[in-house]
């Protein structure tokens, strides 16, 4: 089912290997953002805990 891709070849596959690897790391950086915002936020609301008790 891999279609022939002749003289194009590298540019065709280095071009869905970039897209793989960028998809990757965006996928990894919004989980890493995630569980830091996650940390902070539970961080204030111990505080706010804190202080309103």
């Amino acid at each position: 089912m891999i279609p022939e891709l002749g003289k194009y070849a590298f540019a065709v596959l280095s071009s869905y290997g970039a897209s793989v690897a960028l998809l990757a790391a965006l996928v990894a950086l919004s989980i890493w953002q995630g569980r830091r915002v996650k940390r902070e936020l539970a961080e204030v609301e111990a505080r706010q805990g804190k202080n309103n008790g």
